[in-house]
């Protein structure tokens, strides 16, 4: 449902509505995202129709500086953005339910049984801005791991949010015993200050944007949060690595998609890296704006632009990488394996690399189908959140009456001894 004008009204559907998803079978989860997919293909033209004129609506808002180019450039749909979101529903219907899985079983005691099981978080909140694939996205993931979600877009993507919302409102429908009330959309900037009021109902605040959206909601909700508020990633060029290499990594790792949260920010060079003039060369003359000598290091460029820094060791490059990154994703080039080991060790990062660009930090590439966010957090999920991270666990315990008195008078004893399931 779309509902504007009572926020809690909504909500308080939406948890009656989760309840009703932790029983739902994996096959009607997956019919549901299939006739998803379907959709979205059937109405291919139409969604293209109304993204442009959120494009339209965005260049204005480009031009009078309300959003910033990287947000513009985020919210355009194309053949290969609607293929690959297509695609990446198809993958979630093939990844395995992770609800209701049995992580382990212990038998407390003879026929007291305590198993540790997978379930939905139950209730999501989920804010993002600019890029409209986001909603299918995790609408895709929610419903295949069995959560409730709200959903609040930002207004740049108002009608492709809209129309996105209608084709899985209408797949919803098709598939009997899925309660719709389950994914909601809603529109006002006041919907967020509802939303982050009302912990009673829901369990986790994801939000996807800029720093400002993402330390708003951290500073304004008691709801837990997910995610991480900047994507301040480094290279370290260590004094053995291959130039080709070096250049090629970086490359991709600022130019691939330089708005991405992904994408390297700072470039650290071992100070007897004999070829640093020539990795300079390199970037500038295929279009990188290389900054040295920065008054700040904790700067998220969004763009072809990098901070470009020597370094003593790797001792101090890691130190640099931990006090002044956002603990994103960081990669060290090297063909010494040993400190390879060591950067990844003790760089505090949710992704830690070698000799690979930092833009392979993604669900899709991580083969999660999809992702709800990035997460630098070290409680929940850490790293590209995808349907395993959307599950908490429960501890189910079977018994034949026993009582705790028994065990604390000495009567019988535990013997916690781990069981195959």
């Amino acid at each position: 449902m779309i509902q504007t004008d009572n926020i809690l009204e909504t909500v308080k559907k939406a948890s009656i509505a989760k309840a009703k998803l932790f029983s739902l079978s994996e096959e009607k989860k997956d019919e549901a995202l299939m006739l998803i997919s379907q959709g979205i293909e059937r109405n291919k033209e139409k969604i293209f129709e109304e993204n442009k004129k959120d494009l339209e609506n965005a260049k204005k808002m480009l031009e009078s500086g309300e959003i910033t180019k990287a947000t513009y450039d985020r919210l355009k749909l194309d053949e290969n953005k609607m293929r690959d979101m297509i695609k990446g529903i198809h993958d979630v219907i093939r990844l395995e339910d992770p609800s209701n899985k049995v992580l382990w079983a212990k038998e407390l005691d003879e026929g007291l049984i305590l198993k540790k099981v997978t379930c939905p978080i139950g209730l999501i909140g989920i804010i993002f801005e600019a890029r409209p694939d986001v909603l299918i996205q995790i609408t895709s993931l929610a419903i295949k791991s069995g959560n409730a979600v709200i959903l609040k877009g930002g207004k740049e993507t108002n009608n492709t949010n809209k129309i996105f919302f209608e084709v899985v409102q209408e797949a919803l429908s098709e598939v009997e015993g899925f309660p719709k009330e389950a994914v909601n959309l809603v529109f006002s900037h006041q919907d967020i200050n509802e939303l982050l009021k009302l912990d009673e109902y829901i369990d986790l605040i994801i939000p996807r944007g800029s720093n400002k959206l993402v330390n708003y909601i951290k500073e304004n909700t008691k709801i837990p949060v997910l995610g991480h508020a900047s994507g301040i990633c480094h290279i370290f060029v260590n004094k053995d690595a291959d130039i080709k290499m070096a250049k090629n990594v970086i490359y991709d790792a600022k130019t691939q998609y330089p708005s991405a949260c992904n994408s390297v920010e700072t470039v650290l060079v071992h100070k007897n890296f004999e070829k640093t003039e020539e990795l300079k060369e390199f970037l500038t003359s295929n279009g990188i704006k290389v900054i040295e000598n920065p008054e700040r290091f904790d700067i998220e460029y969004s763009d072809k632009i990098l901070t470009l820094k020597p370094i003593e060791s790797l001792e101090a490059a890691i130190d640099h990488i931990n006090k002044y990154g956002s603990h994103h994703t960081d990669c060290i080039i090297t063909e010494n394996k040993k400190e390879a080991e060591e950067f990844l060790s003790k760089v505090d990062s949710a992704g830690v690399y070698h000799n690979v660009s930092t833009r392979f930090a993604d669900g899709f590439r991580y083969g999660f189908g999809a992702e709800v966010g990035i997460s630098t957090n070290k409680t929940l999920a850490r790293g590209p959140v995808g349907l395993d991270g959307l599950c908490a666990y429960k501890y189910k315990l079977y018994g034949h009456g026993e009582i705790v008195d028994d065990y604390s008078k000495g009567k019988k004893q535990f013997h916690h001894k781990f069981i195959q399931q």
